[in-house]
């Protein structure tokens, strides 16, 4: 067996480098919606998660997640209905490439829905004109996606500006 610990480090090296910076999500906590007797019940589960990229920025998802049997096992595709809600938690310091507009619409959160097709996802713009950041969440599938979708918005307020209002 011949080895190539070079080509496997640079392989690895790659792979790192062009993995998303996605989030992971922390739950928060869960509320049934719907009783099921013999299986896990319906839920909406609240999750937060730090923007990957920006220390400072956290939001709180808000999501159905199918019970029963096939949620139970995975199999089952969960609605569309997602909410979200941003807050600046800590300074913020944008990267240049956010400030100039150039990493707009960057994926910050993705979780599977169900097996194969779908995703809850949520993005990011800059608005430097408001000093705003946007997130974006939204639902697709590989064939269609959903328009159901909801935004919030993070003002950004560091310790020198709020002294200056």
């Amino acid at each position: 067996m011949i080895h190539y610990p070079f080509q496997t480090k640079l392989s690895i090296s790659l792979l790192i480098t062009l993995l998303p910076l996605a989030a992971i999500a922390e739950e928060i906590g869960e509320v049934s919606t719907r009783f099921r007797l013999a299986s896990p019940n319906d839920k909406i589960i609240v999750e937060a998660f730090d923007d990957p990229r920006i220390p400072g920025s956290t939001c709180y998802l808000s999501r159905a997640k199918q019970g029963g049997l096939s949620g139970a096992m995975g199999l089952a595709e969960d609605t569309s209905d997602a909410s979200i809600a941003c807050r600046q938690t800590g300074v913020i310091e944008l990267p240049p490439s956010i400030e100039n507009g150039k990493d707009n619409g960057e994926e910050v959160f993705k979780k599977r829905t169900s097996i194969l097709f779908k995703s809850l996802q949520v993005v990011r713009f800059y608005d430097p004109h408001r000093q705003v950041i946007i997130y974006l969440s939204y639902s697709d599938r590989v064939i269609d996606g959903s328009p159901k979708n909801s935004i919030s918005v993070v003002p950004i307020r560091n310790e020198a500006q709020a002294l200056n209002q």
